[in-house]
C-alpha cells in the first residue's frame, strides 16, 4: 500500500513539473512578444515623428536665417553663469527662454518674449553674488508676453552680498494683449544694504488679466547700520476693455538683524485704474525685526484708484476710476521683545465720483514690546462722494501705539468719514 501511494504522488509531481515548465515557457514567449511589439511601436513613433520634425525645421529655417527667430517653438534658455538673455519664442507660437544666472557680481539675463499669437515670457535670471564686499548683480527682468495670449515672466532674484550691497530684483514681465497675467517681481538680494524687491508686471486689461505681486525686499544681514530692502510695488490688471481695473498686492519688506535696525517698508499696492471701476491692491507688510530691540518695518501704502493734486497755479488734476475701492494699507512689521512694532501703511484712495477708501494698516503689537506700532490713516473715499476708510489699530506695548485717523468721505461734496482706529 505504501509503495502504491508513493508511486501515485511521484507521478503527480512529474505531471506538475511538466505543467510548470510549459507555463514558464509560455511566459517567456509572451514577454518576448510584448518586447517585440514595444520595439515596433517605438520605431513607428520615431518614423512618424521625424518627418514632422523635419517639416517644422524646414518651416523655421528661413525665419531663423532672416530674423534670428523661429516661427514656432520655445526660445532657448540663457547659459547659467553668463547673464545671457533668454531667446525669444517663435514669432507665431512659443514661450520665451529663461535668462541665464549672472556670474559673480553680474546681473542675470532677461527672459525672452513670447510669440505673437501665444507664448509666456521667460523667467529672469538670478543675479550673481558679490565678490567680497562689492555690489551683487541685479535679477534679470521677466520677459513680456507680447502677443495676444500669454503671461509675463517672473523677475529674477537679486544676488547676495554679505558685507556689501545686495542686488535688486528684476521686474515682472507684462501679460498678453488680450489675456494674460503680469509676472511676479523678483525679490531683492540679501546684504549689508539689501536689495529692493521689483515691481510686478501689468496684466492684460482688454479681456482679463491680473497684475503681478511685487517682489519681497532683501534681508539686511549686518547687526550694525544695516539697511533692509523695500518691497516692490504691485502691478495693475483689468478686464473688459479696461472698464474694470485691479491692482496686485505690494511685496513685503525685508527682514533686519540688529537691535538698532529697521525692517524694510512694504511695497505699494497696484492701482485699480479701470475706466468705470477700480480695486486697488493691498500694501505689503513691513519687514520683520529679527533681533530684540529692533523696529519692524512700516507697511506699504494701499493702491489708489484716483488722485488729486495742485500745481503752482492752483489747478486741480484728477484721474482714475469713476467708482472704486482703495487698497488696504499693509500692516506694520513684527518686532521682538524690547523693540518697536512697525507702523501700518496708508489706505488707498477710492474712486473719482464715488468710492470706498482703503483701511489703514494696523500697527504691530505684542506683550514685551517697548513701543507698539501706530495704526495708519484710512484712505479717502470718492473725490465727490464716498465713505472714508477706517483707521488702522495701534499695537500693544509698554507704550501702546496710537490708532489711525479715519479717512475723509466725499472730498468735495459729502460722505461719512471712516472710523478711527483703536489704540493699542
Amino acid at each position: 500500500m505504501s509503495a502504491a501511494i508513493a508511486t501515485l504522488f511521484g507521478q503527480h509531481a512529474q505531471v506538475y513539473q511538466a505543467i510548470s515548465a510549459e507555463a514558464a515557457g509560455f511566459h517567456q514567449r509572451f514577454v518576448e512578444l510584448l518586447n517585440a511589439g514595444a520595439g515596433s511601436y517605438a520605431s513607428a513613433e520615431a518614423a512618424n515623428a521625424n518627418p514632422l520634425q523635419g517639416l517644422l525645421n524646414d518651416i523655421n529655417a528661413p525665419f531663423e536665417a532672416l530674423l534670428g527667430r523661429p516661427l514656432i517653438g520655445n526660445g532657448a534658455d540663457g547659459t547659467p553663469g553668463t547673464g545671457a538673455n533668454g531667446q525669444n519664442g517663435g514669432l507665431l507660437w512659443g514661450n520665451g527662454g529663461a535668462g541665464g544666472s549672472g556670474g559673480p557680481g553680474q546681473s542675470g539675463g532677461s527672459g525672452g518674449s513670447g510669440g505673437f499669437l501665444f507664448g509666456d515670457g521667460g523667467r529672469g535670471g538670478t543675479g550673481g553674488n558679490a565678490i567680497g564686499a562689492g555690489v551683487a548683480g541685479f535679477g534679470g527682468n521677466g520677459g513680456n508676453a507680447v502677443g495676444l495670449l500669454g503671461n509675463g515672466g517672473v523677475g529674477g532674484t537679486g544676488g547676495a552680498s554679505v558685507n556689501g550691497v545686495g542686488g535688486d530684483g528684476g521686474f515682472g514681465g507684462n501679460g498678453g494683449f488680450l489675456l494674460g497675467n503680469g509676472g511676479i517681481g523678483g525679490a531683492g538680494g540679501n546684504g549689508f544694504v539689501a536689495g529692493w524687491g521689483a515691481a510686478g508686471g501689468n496684466g492684460s486689461s482688454l479681456i482679463y488679466g491680473l497684475g503681478g505681486t511685487g517682489g519681497a525686499g532683501g534681508s539686511s544681514l549686518n547687526f550694525v547700520n544695516g539697511l533692509a530692502g523695500v518691497g516692490g510695488d504691485g502691478g495693475s490688471g483689468g478686464a473688459l476693455f479696461n472698464f474694470i481695473g485691479t491692482g496686485a498686492d505690494g511685496g513685503a519688506g525685508g527682514a533686519a538683524v540688529g537691535a538698532g535696525n529697521i525692517g524694510g517698508q512694504g511695497g505699494q499696492g497696484g492701482g485699480g485704474g479701470g475706466i468705470l471701476f477700480g480695486l486697488g491692491g493691498h500694501g505689503g507688510a513691513g519687514g520683520t525685526a529679527l533681533t530684540a530691540g529692533g523696529t519692524g518695518g512700516p507697511g506699504g501704502y494701499g493702491g489708489d484708484n484716483g488722485y488729486v493734486f495742485s500745481d503752482g497755479a492752483g489747478s486741480i488734476y484728477a484721474g482714475g476710476s469713476l467708482f472704486g475701492i482703495g487698497g488696504a494699507g499693509g500692516d506694520g512689521g513684527v518686532a521682538q521683545a524690547g523693540g518697536h512694532g512697525g507702523t501700518g501703511g496708508l489706505g488707498g484712495l477710492g474712486g473719482l465720483v464715488f468710492g470706498l477708501g482703503g483701511h489703514g494698516g494696523n500697527g504691530f503689537g505684542a506683550p514685551g514690546l517697548a513701543f507698539g506700532g501706530n495704526g495708519s490713516q484710512g484712505g479717502y473715499g470718492g473725490l465727490l462722494f464716498g465713505i472714508g476708510g477706517g483707521g488702522g489699530n495701534g499695537g500693544t506695548g509698554v507704550v501702546p501705539g496710537v490708532g489711525g485717523q479715519g479717512g475723509f468721505g466725499g472730498y468735495y461734496l459729502f460722505g461719512p468719514n471712516g472710523a478711527n482706529g483703536l489704540p493699542g
